[in-house]
């Protein structure tokens, strides 16, 4: 498993995203989030506790730092992309590291989009929302529609976690927003798991179909996972599932 063990790294190249400058806004030591996914290439929570959250200052004075370097050696940035240690939308300032990034985006790299990858447990705060709302690429988490299957894949942490809220929620977003799905099958602890079944597809298709998302990007496994006893889907397979996707109209993307 690993770690993001700065505030600000890359640029990397994003299978999905392009030249990607990546923001982590969770510890440099130690992992933060509402889900413990057995797919996590960060590890599970436990095995990563500790750390402190950077401040908005430091997250933004690097930020800047880093955007005015790249600007310097005129290196292309295609997206800023909020991921790491966990859940982002946790920041307690997260709402104004957004405003504030994208002031530096407009100054360094106008032509850059802002992306956040977000497991959407925090969608129902109305900060979060209102940032989500104006970034470029609102990327959030929808793995099945199945409370049974979300328990063993996603693992929220919160007992309270409901599915079909998180799925109103996402409707709130009126079309704006990137769903993401990841696709896997295996076991944990004893129980199976395999969101690529013709009901766990179908009804992913029915909470796109309420949801009305921009894109739909769907992928497997592609990094070390926590959970040993966990298959990747096959290119071939994803191919098929996103097929299904387009013939009801939407826009996908397979990672």
């Amino acid at each position: 498993m690993s770690l993001f063990n700065s505030i600000i790294f890359g640029p990397i190249k994003s299978r999905r995203l392009g030249s990607s400058l990546g923001v982590n806004l969770m510890p440099d030591t130690g992992k933060v989030c509402t889900f413990d996914c057995i797919y996590c290439e960060c590890g599970y929570n436990k095995d990563n506790k500790g750390g402190k959250i950077p401040s908005k200052e430091i997250v933004l004075h690097e930020m800047e730092e880093k955007f005015r370097e790249l600007s310097e050696k005129g290196e292309k940035l295609d997206v800023i992309t909020f991921a790491g240690n966990g859940e982002p939308t946790l920041h307690p300032d997260f709402a104004e590291i957004i405003d504030q990034t994208i002031k530096y985006r407009d100054k360094y790299f106008p032509h850059a989009k802002i992306s956040v990858l977000s497991n959407s447990t925090k969608i129902d705060d109305p900060s979060v929302f209102g940032a989500l709302e104006k970034v470029d690429n609102n990327i959030l988490k929808l793995d099945s529609v199945f409370p049974e299957t979300v328990s063993i894949m996603d693992k929220p942490v919160s007992k309270s976690f409901d599915i079909k809220k998180v799925i109103d929620d996402l409707k709130r977003f009126n079309g704006n927003v990137i769903i993401q799905t990841m696709f896997l099958r295996g076991e944990h602890n004893g129980q199976k798991v395999d969101n690529t079944t013709e009901k766990e597809v179908n009804g992913l298709l029915e909470a796109y179909k309420e949801i009305k998302p921009k894109q739909v990007m769907i992928y497997s496994l592609d990094r070390p996972t926590p959970e040993k006893n966990l298959q990747k889907v096959s290119r071939e397979e994803l191919d098929i599932i996103a097929d299904k996707i387009r013939n009801e109209g939407f826009d996908v993307v397979v990672g």
